[in-house]
């Protein structure tokens, strides 16, 4: 169990991503090589959680967020599926007291309209649980696609148009963002995908703009907190010029 948390005040360490995102791909590769059902990739990967999780304060990352389950997950098997969002049930169900204490506060972004009520039940109980932490702030992308993110917001933003809320011609491209599902969080500064796959796979699309990348060879299961570190040591190295030229 996580101990308690004796300080909920956040430590910036200088250089490090504020907000990093993960892609955690490759649980069912891993669970392959050996020799096992693609679900015992899944339960390793959601043990990895929460070992990367208790690491953020420690190297200045104030903000994760991870991608558990996409809008495109859908079309995997049905085992797989359901057996996806059983863990869902349970990991809430076992983490929300440790993750209380430790000074987690957790969000949960997607569309929960298809999710079932249980499931939607506990990811609110885990929200309002955690709802007064500071320390780390971790968002969980279930049932989450990109596109579908730009077109709920969108689709918002179009009736207060219609009620007369908001003039077309103030909308720009600061009146979006506050209709999107991570509205109250910063952008991500740094984006990192495991199992050697470099491509973005519909996550955070809009809010990843000026992100930085990494693309990585490590399986999710295998994905360790120094390995981790690493990544967000080399991040305090790269120059982000958000467009402009260096002076």
């Amino acid at each position: 169990m996580m101990p308690a948390a004796t300080d909920q005040t956040f430590q910036l360490v200088p250089g490090a991503p504020r907000h990093v995102a993960i892609i955690m791909d490759g649980n069912g590769r891993w669970a392959t090589q050996r020799g096992r059902p693609r679900l015992f990739g899944h339960h390793a990967g959601a043990k990895r959680v929460r070992e990367i999780v208790e690491a953020c304060p420690d190297y200045g990352v104030e903000y994760l967020t991870i991608f558990a389950f996409s809008t495109e997950n859908w079309k995997r098997t049905q085992v797989e599926v359901a057996g996806l969002m059983s863990l869902f049930r349970r990991y809430i169900t076992k983490e929300t007291k440790a993750l209380k204490a430790k000074g987690v506060r957790v969000r949960f972004i997607g569309d929960r309209v298809r999710l079932d009520a249980k499931l939607v039940k506990l990811m609110n109980v885990l929200e309002a649980e955690t709802a007064e932490n500071t320390r780390t702030h971790l968002t969980i992308a279930l049932n989450y696609g990109g596109r579908d993110e730009v077109a709920r917001a969108t689709q918002r933003l179009a009736q207060d148009v219609a009620a007369g809320l908001l003039s077309p011609e103030d909308v720009d491209e600061e009146t979006l963002p506050r209709y999107l599902d991570t509205h109250v969080l910063p952008d991500p500064d740094l984006v990192i995908r495991t199992s050697g796959e470099a491509r973005i796979s519909n996550f955070l699309l809009w809010q990843s703009a000026y992100a930085e990348y990494e693309f990585i060879d490590t399986l999710w299961p295998d994905f360790t907190k120094a390995e981790f570190g690493n990544l967000c040591a080399a991040f305090g190295n790269r120059d982000r010029r958000f467009g402009a030229v260096s002076s």
